[in-house]
Order: structure tokens, then C-alpha cells, then sequence
């Protein structure tokens, strides 16, 4: 078990600022709100269910109606006397309605429905996967910012140290008491935190350019969120993360899905070479009848059966069942890997959780350590003592020691979706 420390508390680095507007779940709502791709796979979808129906009405009777006009000429007369004895009209009409029904098909439209099903479930497991990936890279991006931006808080501090102890020196350098050789140093150190700040808001554009991506908003627009950046340890029973993770992940589900739609696929070719069993029936009315006027339109039934029996196909059916039969083995081999990939993601956000956790607590004892040393630099350089250099070296590991725990509890944090989604948990 990962036991987060209970002497831990929560550790908040920063409230809202002002202007800011999203909050986390508002963030993630609005990315899957604004998302075109969860209405593209809701419309695939829309079309499984309507290919889905369709199928369903393999099931059903068909009804059509016919209506046919043929001219004969000419038509066949024989002599009888002195009659003449006309075989068929020149002018034919024929309208008749005809019903079709399959009797028996031996479970040929009940596998090909039960694969449409198949199909449209998979449609409706992909959108959850496809949202539970977008809330992610949402929550990821969320997070991204609030720590760029305590980031850029903490270079600050350190420039504005830096700045403070320039000044000194410079008093320093009037009274004699030092050289510009030490406002000199001091001012490269500046140069160089400055520049991990330009670094850190360029790394803050970029992460806020992506969520307008996700937002699907232009990508000249800031878009502000808000929120507190904390360390909230929690406590993680691996093995029941690695049951849940087995059991509720979407990536389970569509590996199922497609051993259950290769085996349908297997069901639909091994029914497609059975006999089939029909009948038929029609009504309607024509001309043409002999007795007792030949061009009389007449009523007329007809009733029929057809039984249909495949005798040979060239093997065809026996190398399509061979193909289903290597697709149920190779859908059975990608859920095998699917169950494998899932162990390696709960066990990796683990460990990204039990680095991040190891490294709150050095950097928290660092922090103490760097804050007494400059402490203590800045006395013994104030009397001269020290120099400038031990100074100029606390401020940096200060401010790098601030920077560490900043990073670990933003690993931390993602750490924790990491296992919720690898566990199959709803990010929100």
C-alpha cells in the first residue's frame, strides 16, 4: 500500500486571482462541451442504432406492389373456321401486390443483428473513452497553468531578493566596503533568474494556447482559470486499484467488445452457407385470360414457397470461417495486452505518486535548510564575515528548493488522475 503521511496537510500555494474565470470543473465540462469529436463519434453512433434497425427488419415481411403495361404485336391468331382463335391480347395490364416472408434462415438474421448491436455498443464505448481522455488532457492542461504561474510567483521572489541585495551591495560599494565585482555577480544572477522566468511564461502561453485548443476558442485568447494549487496525499491500495482498474476501464470494454464482434462475425459466416426457407404470396389483377374474354382484367391470386440449399461454393465459406476464427484470436490477444497495459498504468502512476510524495518531504526540509543558510549568509556577509557568493548560492537553492516542492505537488497531482484514469474512475 502507498499510505500518504498523515502529518501532511493540506498545503495551499496560491488562491484565485482576480479575472479569473474556470475553475476545474467548469474547465473540464466546457472542453467536453466544446469537443466536435464526442458529436463525431455520437453520430457514428446514430449510425450504428440506424444500421441496427435496419438489420432488424430482416425480420419482417416485405410488401411491394406492381404495376406493368406490355404491347404485343403481333400477337398469335389461329384460324378455326371461320373464327379465329387470339392466344394472348396485344395490349397486357398486370398490377398485382406481393408479400415475401423468410420462415426459416437458421439463425442467419438474429447473428446479423445480434453484430449490428455489437457495433453500436462499441460506438457508445468509444465516446467514453474519448471523453474520459479529454477531461484528462483538460484536467492536465488546468494544472499546467495554476503551476507556471506559481512558478513565475517564486522567480519573482527570488529577483525581487536578488534585486533588494543589489541594492545593499551597491550602498556597500559607496561606503568602500565592497567592490563592483559583487554588484556584478549579483546582477548575472539576476540575468539568469529573469531568464527562468521568461522560460517559465513561455511554458505558461503554451499551456494556455492548448486549453484554447480544447476549448476549441482562438488561440490569441488567454483563457483564465482559477483554482488553488495543493498537496492533498491520499492513501492507495494497489492491489484493489489493479481490480478496479481490470474492471472498469473503458479500454476492458472495447477489447470485449471486438472479441464478442469477431465472434458474431464467426456466427454470421457460419450461417451464411445454411438453407433457407421463404414463401410468398401474391394479389392482384390482368388481362389475358382465354376463357371467357381475353381482354377481361381479372383478379388473381398466387401462392408459392422457395427453399434454398447451398450445395457448393468453391470453399469460400470454409476460408471465411478460418478468417473469423484468427480475428476472436487476435481480438483474445489484444485484451490480454489491454489487461497488461492497464497493471502498467496503475503501477506507473503509483510510483509517480510515491516519487512525488518523496519529494514534498526533501524539499520541505530544504526549504527550511536554504531559508536558515541565507539567513545566515546575509548576517555574516552584513559583517563582513562572509561574501558575497554564499549569498548569491542560498537565494538560488531557496529558490530552487521552492521550485522543487512547486514540481512534486504538481506530480502529485497529476499522479492522482493518472491512477484514476487508469483505474477507470470519471475524472469528473
Amino acid at each position: 500500500m502507498l499510505v500518504g503521511s498523515a502529518a501532511h496537510a493540506q498545503v495551499p500555494i496560491a488562491a484565485a486571482t482576480a479575472g479569473d474565470s474556470l475553475s476545474l470543473e467548469t474547465t473540464v465540462r466546457s472542453v467536453l462541451d466544446a469537443n466536435p469529436a464526442i458529436n463525431a463519434l455520437q453520430e457514428e453512433v446514430n449510425q450504428a442504432q440506424s444500421r441496427l434497425d435496419e438489420t432488424r427488419t430482416y425480420l419482417k415481411p416485405t410488401v411491394d406492389g406492381t404495376a406493368s403495361y406490355t404491347r404485343i404485336d403481333p400477337v398469335v391468331k389461329i384460324p378455326l373456321g371461320d373464327a379465329t382463335f387470339q392466344l394472348a391480347p396485344a395490349n397486357n395490364y398486370d398490377t398485382h401486390v406481393t408479400a415475401r416472408y423468410t420462415v426459416l434462415d437458421f439463425g442467419r438474421a438474429n447473428a446479423a443483428i445480434n453484430a449490428a448491436k455489437l457495433r453500436a455498443l462499441t460506438a457508445t464505448d468509444q465516446i467514453n473513452v474519448t471523453r474520459r481522455d479529454l477531461a484528462y488532457a483538460a484536467a492536465q492542461s488546468y494544472y499546467s497553468i495554476l503551476f507556471a504561474r506559481e512558478a513565475i510567483r517564486v522567480q519573482d521572489a527570488q529577483i525581487a531578493s536578488l534585486r533588494q541585495h543589489e541594492r545593499e551591495m551597491a550602498k556597500r560599494v559607496e561606503g568602500g566596503v565592497s567592490t563592483n565585482f559583487d554588484v556584478t555577480t549579483t546582477q548575472v544572477r539576476i540575468a539568469q533568474a529573469q531568464d527562468r522566468k521568461i522560460d517559465l511564461q513561455s511554458q505558461l502561453r503554451n499551456q494556455e494556447i492548448q486549453l484554447a485548443r480544447l476549448l476549441h476558442r482562438p488561440e490569441s485568447a488567454v483563457v483564465p482559470v482559477r483554482g488553488r494549487f495543493e498537496y492533498n496525499p491520499q492513501t492507495v491500495n494497489v492491489q484493489d486499484a489493479l481490480a478496479k482498474g481490470a474492471e472498469n476501464r473503458p479500454e476492458v470494454k472495447l477489447a470485449k467488445d471486438a472479441e464478442e464482434a469477431a465472434a458474431a462475425q464467426l456466427r454470421i459466416t457460419e450461417t451464411s452457407n445454411k438453407p433457407t426457407l421463404s414463401v410468398l404470396a401474391q394479389a392482384g389483377g390482368k388481362n389475358g385470360y382465354i376463357v371467357p374474354n381475353l381482354e377481361r382484367f381479372r383478379f388473381n391470386t398466387v401462392a408459392g414457397a422457395q427453399l434454398n440449399i447451398p450445395i457448393y461454393d468453391g470453399d469460400k465459406n470454409k476460408y471465411q470461417r478460418a478468417t473469423a476464427q484468427s480475428a476472436i484470436k487476435g481480438a483474445q490477444a489484444r485484451t490480454q495486452d489491454t489487461q497488461e497495459q492497464i497493471r502498467a498504468d496503475v503501477l506507473q502512476a503509483v510510483n509517480t505518486m510515491q516519487t512525488s510524495t518523496a519529494r514534498y518531504d526533501n524539499s520541505q526540509v530544504q526549504i527550511g535548510q536554504a531559508a536558515d543558510a541565507l539567513t545566515r549568509a546575509k548576517a555574516r556577509y552584513r559583517y563582513g564575515v562572509g561574501n558575497n557568493l554564499d549569498v548569491l548560492d542560498a537565494e538560488t537553492q531557496l529558490a530552487q528548493s521552492r521550485l522543487s516542492r512547486l514540481q512534486s505537488i504538481y506530480n502529485y497531482t497529476l499522479g492522482q488522475y493518472q491512477l484514476r484514469r487508469a483505474t477507470g474512475e470519471q475524472i469528473w
